[in-house]
């Protein structure tokens, strides 16, 4: 048999040496980090090695299969050529240089999601723009690349010393030997992919074990491979027919009257009042309720924000829908529970849908959604424009999109403050109040939805406004703040100000990692709705979700309207308290303290759930109760995939 040392296969099992070995490095720099979150088991810790050498030994031969073909097939006449040296020397530091940015990626990504690569690095392929100029922004770019070269450097030196480029090329590999060592390693690597699931290290409560038990280039080709789930392929069913008779039986509340079908469309009777205020909507990116004093924050980083919570209808439990952007959104504009995969916002074939903008809409109002960065990422503008709002952002990219509403682009004379995710949120607000003041001359009621982008990374700011510094999180929390109270601040001085309600909301939180697959505390989010008219301040304590916060608003407006939503009146005097929560794959059902975790394999996993330790402990929950979260969903993916959403 072959001495692999002095065959043409010694580079390709030294790197998977190297591989192997600096895979160990960042899963041990991840744990140490995940310490200060999580406990670990010694079982755990010896799972998330063992099972992540094993899942960095597959990635290892998948990378290489292509190169065993190549030393498989290549003659030894040629193989001693010296443009075959060259070659295989470049091969060899390519692969090495895309496996050490990988390998920094993933400690930057594990930072900010806590997370291996999952499908939000596949978007962020997408969207290079933001993302160099937020990675340019929130790290010393020159020291990280000068790093990673010289570790390459470093490396190809130790390869050197070992003489392994040298014996590489010393001796003749028969092709009897070449096609057992190929073919062994091109067919592990093949059934490695095929039958390896990365969700197969998903075993246990822990989220980060299982995580760090993960690769994470794997883990970017399984996100890839799985941008959208197919809710009736992965997960648990129940007949169809009884599932929207489970929702509509949910649904109903006073002066409520359904259309026939599989639908959940209905009438939904008010006072039938007349009062149209203008409504703003200021989504606040990653505002999770903890930096808040109403929840116990004593940073004092939100003073504004909890002045104004004193004063308005608060929602002090509410729960956003996920952890991104495009799905708080999602629950804002459809009002329906996560669905497997991406946003609906970020879905092909979601034009023209039953959205809040239609209620609105069909009331006289006038839609706008605004962003400071450009609304091309996420397929924000696609969504908005084709569902019954008028856009204005940044527009970096003028690509050729076609909307139903128009486009206006803010200019470079309307921004003081810019960087890789947008325009300041000073800078938002006043691009909103002189759009205010235009439909206020024109007598036209509007309904605004502003997305903010400053709490987010890399959490930089406009100078001299507040006594943090720019660059961390907790000075983007206070600089959120500082905004939206001067953007209030203007608004009173507005002769429209007695006739507009505001809205203030977080998108989801700031992090969502914890040590169980759904962190509840980590999806609480705060929201309030100011200046009602007539309306007493109220804190309504009652668990609700996201997508309760406009058919609430519509009953105190005592609104008429049709409704193709699953939120409720949380005010109602029948509504029974339940949330929706999901990541990628995973959704949720919390109902009380019964918790239900959906997952693909139609994998059903139930808990009881103890808030004030946040705290899941297995439990048979009723099957009433588990048919009533998978009806949930099943029916919210139907509804959408079958089309039966739109208007």
């Amino acid at each position: 048999m072959t001495n692999i040392r002095k065959s043409r296969y010694s580079i390709l099992f030294g790197f998977i040496a190297y591989f192997i070995s600096f895979s160990f490095i960042i899963r041990t720099i991840l744990f140490i980090s995940s310490t200060k979150h999580a406990d670990f088991s010694l079982f755990e810790i010896i799972k998330c090695y063992s099972v992540g050498l094993f899942f960095d030994l597959g990635t290892a031969l998948i990378i290489t299969s292509f190169y065993a073909l190549y030393l498989l097939i290549i003659p030894n006449r040629l193989y001693q050529k010296k443009w075959n040296r060259i070659f295989t020397f470049l091969v060899f530091v390519l692969f090495l240089l895309i496996t050490l940015f990988a390998f920094f990626a993933e400690i930057t990504f594990w930072q900010e999601f806590e997370s291996r690569f999952n499908f939000i690095a596949v978007d962020y392929l997408i969207y290079t723009y933001e993302v160099i100029h937020n990675i340019n922004e929130s790290y010393p770019l020159p020291y990280l690349i000068s790093g990673m070269l010289l570790i390459a450097f470093a490396v190809t030196y130790i390869f050197f010393r070992l003489k392994v480029f040298k014996l590489n090329f010393e001796g003749e590999t028969l092709p009897k030997n070449r096609l057992i060592i190929s073919c062994s390693l091109i067919t592990a690597a093949f059934l490695f992919s095929i039958f390896i699931k990365n969700s197969s290290a998903e075993q246990g409560n822990n989220r980060y074990a299982n995580e760090l038990s993960k690769a994470g280039i794997y883990s970017f080709f399984a996100a890839f491979k799985n941008n959208e789930l197919n809710y009736h392929e992965f997960y648990k069913l129940i007949d169809g027919k009884k599932a929207f008779e489970i929702v509509r039986n949910q649904l109903k509340q006073k002066d409520v009257t359904f259309r026939k079908g599989f639908t959940i469309l209905r009438d939904i009777k008010g006072t039938d009042s007349s009062y149209r205020p203008n409504v703003i909507l200021i989504t606040v990116e990653s505002l999770s309720a903890e930096f808040l004093a109403h929840y116990g924050n004593k940073e004092q980083l939100t003073p504004r924000l909890d002045t104004l919570a004193n004063h308005s209808i608060f929602f002090s439990d509410m729960y956003a829908t996920g952890t991104r952007t495009v799905r708080g959104m999602e629950a804002l504009s459809l009002s329906i529970p996560p669905t497997p995969g991406s946003s609906i916002v970020r879905r092909t074939d979601n034009e023209n849908l039953f959205t809040t903008g239609h209620v609105f809409k069909a009331k006289g109002y006038v839609n706008t959604f605004f962003y400071g960065g450009d609304g091309y990422f996420d397929n924000m503008n696609h969504f908005f424009g084709t569902n019954g709002y008028n856009i204005v952002d940044r527009g970096r990219k003028l690509l050729n999109e076609t909307y139903n509403g128009s486009r206006t682009l803010i200019t470079d004379q309307q921004v003081t403050f810019e960087n890789a995710w947008g325009i300041c949120d000073e800078d938002i607000f006043n691009v909103s109040l002189k759009d205010a003041d235009e439909k206020y001359k024109h007598h036209q009621l509007f309904n605004d939805f502003i997305m903010t982008t400053s709490n987010h990374r890399p959490y930089t700011f406009p100078t001299n406004k507040i006594n943090i510094p720019s660059g961390t999180r907790e000075g983007a929390v206070r600089y959120t703040d500082y905004a939206i109270g001067k953007f209030i601040d203007k608004l009173k001085t507005k002769p429209y100000y007695a006739n507009t309600v505001v809205i203030i909301v977080a998108d989801h939180c700031a992090s969502s990692a914890g040590k169980n697959e759904i962190d509840i505390s980590k999806y609480q989010i705060p929201c309030m709705i100011l200046n009602l008219k007539n309306q007493p301040r109220m804190n309504i304590s009652t668990m609700t979700s996201q997508i309760d916060l406009f058919p609430t608003l519509w009953s105190l407006l005592g609104w008429n309207y049709s409704s193709e939503f699953y939120g409720q009146n949380v005010l109602d005097k029948t509504y029974q308290p339940r949330v929706f929560l999901g990541t990628y794959q995973k959704l949720a059902y919390l109902k009380g303290d019964s918790l239900l975790l959906l997952s693909p394999h139609k994998k059903v996993d139930t808990y009881l759930y103890n808030k004030a330790k946040n705290e899941q402990k297995p439990f048979n929950l009723p099957k009433k109760l588990v048919d009533e979260g998978i009806a949930n969903y099943q029916t919210a993916f139907d509804l959408f995939k079958e089309g039966k959403l739109k208007l």
